[in-house]
């Protein structure tokens, strides 16, 4: 029975330690450990098992994600999230479910530190109440409340204003990907926004760009010269985190190229080269 119960939870806690995270492995090895201590845990005047393993995968959690920002800060090039097949993910039934598990969002919540990112997530993907958030930080429930509404404002600053259809994303996606394999540089130029950025990792394993690329002259020029430098080989249409991307093949190795939308333009491109955080989409 406990482990039924448990198991019941796995793939909501699966997205809650993913959204905390940006790393499925990560977030995998977090509800594995809670899923051994939860048998002989002390769940005295625990009202009920949801509200008791998201704060035991949340303290889990909050511990990894200090390491981690370390390893991050030492990381070859730019990180960026592990993306993550949109079926993977628990429950999206709900507005906050999936904008919270969006790409270019969990792109913006590593800006957060470690508090911020717990209180954003559990208010906005899971509406957890401050007072079980106060207790799972050690702190009141009003700092509770005042981060929450700082990180709102910092997260919703460069967040999508308009959100497409799938339909529609994934034209702008193949749009973009065919101007880039033809040399149409007019074209993607004028798919892009001004201030559109490219964001390449690959953590020391593939050749990627160790800056981001800003601005959409530096855009197009960064794609310009990566089409006439390798050779292209195919590509394919996949559903991560709750959207369109395309897994695509250049010079032999596999990348997966996830774009953000602004004013139904390109915004943001996230090239994830890095084989390690490959492993979890859709085949």
């Amino acid at each position: 029975m406990e482990t039924e119960s448990f198991e019941s939870y796995r793939p909501l806690l699966l997205g809650l330690a993913y959204r905390l995270l940006g790393s499925m492995s990560d977030a995998e090895d977090v509800v594995q450990k809670a899923g051994a201590g939860w048998p002989a845990a002390d769940r005295a005047g625990t009202r009920e098992p949801r509200a008791f393993l998201f704060a035991a995968v949340t303290r889990l959690a909050l511990d990894r994600l200090g390491s981690a920002r370390a390893a991050r800060e030492a990381y070859i090039g730019p990180w960026l999230p592990e993306p993550v097949a949109t079926d993977a993910l628990g429950p999206l039934d709900t507005a906050g479910l999936r904008d919270t598990v969006a790409y270019p969002t969990l792109h913006l919540m590593e800006r957060l530190s470690p508090p911020e990112r717990v209180v954003f997530v559990l208010r906005e993907a899971f509406d957890v109440p401050y007072g079980d958030v106060a207790r799972i930080l050690d702190t009141t429930v009003t700092s509770c409340r005042q981060m929450h509404l700082r990180t709102v404002r910092r997260v919703a600053a460069g967040r999508d204003r308009f959100t497409l259809s799938e339909d529609a994303h994934a034209k702008l996606l193949t749009q973009f990907l065919e101007a880039a394999q033809s040399g149409d540089l007019a074209g993607l130029a004028g798919l892009l926004t001004d201030a559109a950025v490219a964001w390449s990792d690959g953590g020391g394993r593939a050749r990627a760009a160790l800056r981001p690329v800003a601005g959409w002259e530096q855009v197009v020029a960064f794609v310009r010269g990566l089409v006439a430098r390798y050779p292209q080989g195919a590509s394919r249409l996949v559903d991560v985190n709750g959207r369109p991307a395309l897994a695509v093949t250049l010079d032999g190795a596999d990348q997966l190229v996830i774009i953000d939308v602004y004013d139904d333009c390109v915004d943001g491109v996230y090239a994830v080269l890095n084989r390690d955080k490959l492993a979890h989409i859709p085949a």
